[in-house]
């Protein structure tokens, strides 16, 4: 390493999924350095392991951990005790060890299916709650037989209207019809699961913290070497 002070630049987002027991700096962050052939050393340096729960040590039985940023560039200052890391990122990290093996096709359509035939029972019931709540039937024949001075059949261009309105307004509302998009802003949906995803994140994070559990400097429970 040369003489003149390098800086390390490391940005990471607040969750991780790995899918190898040992992890390592690269597989957690991104990173940048001012003397750049220092990198693949970088990346590969050891950060922590996840333990079997059948040994002594057990990591975590869930196969998820939060690592402070603090234990990152300690790993760092372990290999490069010169360098200047500045982190561009999240302060702490979830890193969850992610099991490869997959749902087979037949499982996977059958959930597909169990979801659309739930979502679509809920949203027809909702609605249906909704025009009986409000006597919507009895609405559009007051209107019918003000509008034309005869009596409706139940199955009027006002009813047609309604009906079509809906959909429309849904696929209108959620923004995409499949995987047609109408617009590039997110939907609702996506807005409401990303405010969601980041309450989790937040509380993950506070409850490792709290419980003393978080990989931090101080850390001894992890099988860890950083050593070439």
């Amino acid at each position: 390493m040369s003489a003149v002070k390098e800086t390390v630049y490391i940005k990471g987002d607040e969750s991780v999924e790995v899918t190898s027991q040992t992890v390592n700096l690269g597989d957690l962050v991104e990173l940048e350095c001012s003397d750049p052939k220092i990198l693949p050393r970088l990346r590969t340096i050891h950060v922590l392991k996840f333990v079997d729960s059948s040994k002594k040590y057990s990591y975590h039985r869930r196969s998820r951990t939060v690592v402070s940023v603090l234990k990152l560039i300690q790993c760092i200052h372990d290999v490069y005790p010169a360098v200047d890391v500045q982190n561009l990122g999240a302060q702490d990290i979830i890193v969850t060890l992610e099991n490869q093996k997959t749902a087979g096709g037949v499982l996977h359509w059958l959930k597909i299916i169990t979801v659309v035939l739930i979502s679509f029972s809920g949203s027809a019931f909702s609605i249906m709650a909704f025009n009986n709540d409000v006597d919507v039937s009895r609405l559009f024949n007051q209107i019918y037989e003000w509008m034309t001075g005869q009596q409706s059949s139940g199955y009027t261009m006002l009813e047609i209207c309604y009906s079509i309105g809906i959909a429309l307004g849904i696929l209108i509302f959620f923004n995409h019809f499949g995987k047609k998009r109408f617009s590039v802003d997110p939907t609702p949906m996506e807005v409401e699961m990303r405010l969601y995803e980041n309450d989790i994140q937040t509380t993950l994070i506070e409850n490792y913290s709290r419980k003393g559990k978080e990989v931090n400097v101080d850390t001894t429970d992890i099988v860890s070497n950083h050593r070439t």
